[in-house]
């Protein structure tokens, strides 16, 4: 769901800011699978089930084989060129609005990400000095033999940042909020390949690398590689009328062979609007969702992130759904310079040179990512790890929730994650304590108060009486001067 970027990175000064414009849309949102979720030819139709919740796998328990390959041979396109950046002397030392809403500087008291490993799932990412020797590469699906340590897009190197990054200069305000974390490059996608085979019809041209079948590998490989947490900022959309895909039950194997089998957190953008499938908001009916976005309709497997603005209202190109789990900062991003590995980014410009800040749930989900490596750090130390779905629901239950029924809506989940009570909130159920019980308590009316008004009245006369008494003793006053006025007056 997220436009392309192209041709170079370029560098500007301003406000003594380091400001790289990465040409691209003006929302840089997550990176869309190369193919809509259509069933393949010469498959048979798959069950049917397109609601607010996929169809269950029930004992469908095997795992997508993974052999590590792409699943077409895919080629640069060649009137485009990977990003670069032009050299500057200007450095970018301003702490994102994000960073300081989510208080990074407390949560190092608790955690910091060391000994986690989170899988980046995305275009690749390019070696960093801010990563330093804390990034690998894990695999490649896009080029046959890579290793997901060549990111031409620039998009996976931006999203790793913003897990993971740590200057080391404390001049520099931004870092990533698991800095000391590891991260697993795998590369599953990209706008500047493609798959246009010379012996079959114009259709079968792609015009970018991955699908939802490599996606589901690159779960498969990620998981099968002992990572702590995945992070996907990698969406496709659908019209919700059509039923589920083979695709997209492998994607959902690979999701619960992930989370239940081998342990791991699985995070995920919400999506961005407008997509190639998907041009406009989702409707406000939660159990009628007029499109499918995938992985994020895999809930029970996935967190999936939307975008918030600085004003803590939902950003307006983040997508909509029963599924959304949490929100987090979606706005004015900071992160490593794809094109430079010394140097940052705070701005994107479009193919008409347009200027906009970075946006998109791509970059709200890695915040979810590392805020799981933490919770998965901070409890390893006192002893108590935790499973993945118990780090999954931690981070849902201490969010700050929506004034909404049972605190949660379409547009922000449970709400803003909220990370220091993510890490210090004491969850009843993970202490051994059950819930409370509803008890049955029978409602008795009181008997009716029945006011006795003597009182009343005997204030009543005793006031009465007391008046007239005064009435008569003037009157009777009155009389009598009057009288005494006549005598003298005749004398």
């Amino acid at each position: 769901m997220r436009a392309s970027l192209t041709r170079r990175l370029t560098t500007t000064a301003a406000a003594a800011l380091l400001a790289v414009l990465v040409p691209a849309a003006p929302v840089a949102g997550a990176q869309p699978s190369a193919q809509p979720p259509a069933q393949p030819s010469g498959e048979p139709p798959q069950e049917t089930g397109s609601g607010p919740t996929p169809p269950p796998l029930g004992s469908d328990t095997a795992k997508p084989d993974d052999n590590g390959k792409p699943d077409v041979p895919y080629t640069p396109i060649a009137d485009k060129s990977c990003v670069a950046s032009l050299p500057s002397n200007v450095q970018l030392r301003t702490i994102p609005w994000g960073q300081s809403v989510l208080r990074f500087e407390d949560l190092r008291k608790f955690a910091t990400g060391k000994g986690q490993t989170i899988a980046v799932i995305d275009t690749g990412v390019n070696r960093h000095d801010f990563l330093g020797g804390r990034l690998s590469g894990g695999g490649d699906y896009v080029v046959d033999g890579g290793d997901g340590l060549d990111d031409c897009d620039g998009h996976g190197t931006q999203v790793a940042g913003v897990i993971a990054a740590n200057p080391g200069d404390k001049k520099i305000g931004f870092r990533g909020i698991a800095y000391d974390a590891n991260i697993v490059s795998i590369r599953q996608s990209s706008k500047f390949f493609e798959y246009k085979p010379q012996d079959k019809p114009s259709t079968e041209h792609r015009p970018g690398a991955g699908s939802l079948s490599t996606l589901a590998k690159a779960v498969v490989r990620a998981a099968d590689r002992d990572v702590d947490v995945i992070n996907m900022s990698i969406d496709t959309c659908r019209s919700a009328d059509r039923p589920i895909s083979g695709p997209e039950r492998e994607l959902q194997r690979a999701l619960r062979y992930a989370v239940e089998k081998q342990d791991v957190v699985v995070v995920s953008s919400a999506g961005n609007i407008p997509a190639d499938f998907c041009p406009e908001q989702n409707n406000a009916d939660p159990k009628h969702p007029k499109f499918i976005v995938s992985p994020p309709w895999f809930s029970e497997y996935v967190l999936s992130v939307a975008a918030v603005q600085q004003d803590g209202r939902a950003a307006e190109f983040s997508m909509n759904g029963p599924w959304v789990s949490v929100a987090a900062p979606g706005t004015q991003i900071i992160s490593l310079d794809p094109g430079d590995k010394g140097r940052l980014v705070n701005v994107t410009m479009s193919d008409n040179g347009q200027r906009s800040a970075i946006q998109g749930t791509s970059f709200a989900a890695p915040y979810v990512a590392g805020l799981a490596a933490l919770v998965r750090e901070r409890f390893e130390k006192l002893g108590r790890p935790l499973r993945a779905a118990e780090v999954m629901e931690r981070i849902r239950a201490t969010a700050t929730h929506p004034a909404a029924p049972d605190g949660h809506n379409s547009q922000v989940g449970h709400g803003m994650v909220n990370p220091i009570a993510a890490l210090t909130t004491m969850i009843p159920a993970e202490e051994g304590i059950a819930p409370d019980e509803a008890i049955d308590i029978p409602f008795e009316m009181p008997p009716a108060h029945e006011r006795d008004w003597t009182p009343v009245r005997v204030a009543v006369l005793g006031s009465g009486g007391g008046l007239g008494l005064l009435l008569l003793t003037l009157f009777i006053v009155h009389t009598v001067r009057r009288q005494r006025r006549d005598r003298v007056g005749s004398a």
